[in-house]
């Protein structure tokens, strides 16, 4: 497989881990790739570290850029043509940033990547022979969790070989730094994240509802690095947010609410002790 590949990373307050991430994308032994890092108004050092790193970058004008993201100023590295840095002039969250990015990706295939996890060197390569095999429109991997230097910690998510919707809504093992999409098969409408709480799993659960099977490959490729006062970790914030998914966006009864949230809440559980 030789297609390109759009990563999509959505930068907010984030100068201590992107050139890191720039880094390490130039180091994936796949190299089809254009990195598309989308700046949501970051009030950091962000934009001015990835400047550093890239040595230098210049304005680029593109033509018939979508309506939707309009409100922004792109610019293409110097040295290495693969790299855009989109800066948006509002603040919108990862959600929107990620549509930025998604609205002008060249790629057929897109993989996500946030700037603070880490992919290992074989992570595209592995992932998109992987997606070639099962002849699959949709993969991710299994990872482990990092602490805040991204040292992995030795506990590992493990990914079952198929996710349907049902099974999905379940357990949110899909991480998104580990997925990758090829826009040949779904529909680029399903791609785009709704902007609610938890955008990513929102994101999965309405291309798995359109019919659409996810493919675990069980291969630790990435990492999650996890400080120790990450939004994620805070229990109460992620059990609102799975309840609003399955009563809000995916219109479930109380009941099957409830059915699912507690075998969210064992696998969540489970997944992080």
């Amino acid at each position: 497989m030789s297609g390109l590949v759009s990563i999509i990373v959505p930068v907010y307050q984030a100068q201590d881990y992107i050139e890191k991430t720039i880094s390490m994308v130039k180091q994936q032994t796949y190299e089809n790739w254009e990195l598309l890092l989308v700046d949501d108004r970051s009030v950091d050092g962000s934009v001015a570290v990835i400047g550093k790193a890239l040595a230098g970058y210049r304005h680029h004008s593109v033509e018939d850029v979508p309506v939707d993201v309009e409100r922004m100023e792109e610019y293409v590295c110097e040295q290495d043509r693969r790299i855009l840095l989109i800066c948006k002039k509002e603040n919108e969250g990862a959600a929107k940033a990620r549509n930025t990015g998604l609205s002008v990706a060249k790629g057929r295939y897109i993989a996500f990547l946030d700037a603070d996890d880490i992919w290992l060197a074989d992570k595209l390569t592995r992932e998109l022979a992987f997606m070639e095999e099962q002849q699959a429109g949709f993969v991710f991997c299994a990872y482990e969790f990092g602490d805040e230097a991204g040292q992995p910690t030795g506990k590992v998510v493990h990914v079952p070989p198929r996710l349907t919707y049902q099974k999905a809504l379940s357990r949110t093992v899909i991480f998104t730094t580990t997925v990758v999409i090829d826009r040949n098969k779904i529909p680029e409408a399903l791609i785009r994240m709704p902007a609610v709480p938890s955008e990513d799993t929102a994101t999965w659960w309405q291309i798995l509802r359109a019919g659409y099977v996810a493919y675990g490959l069980d291969e630790i490729l990435a990492v999650y690095r996890r400080p120790a006062k990450s939004l994620s970790s805070n229990k109460l914030t992620a059990i609102k947010r799975i309840w609003y998914l399955y009563r809000k966006q995916e219109r479930l009864s109380v009941a099957a609410s409830a059915f699912y949230f507690v075998f969210w809440a064992y696998r969540a559980t489970v997944r992080r002790i």
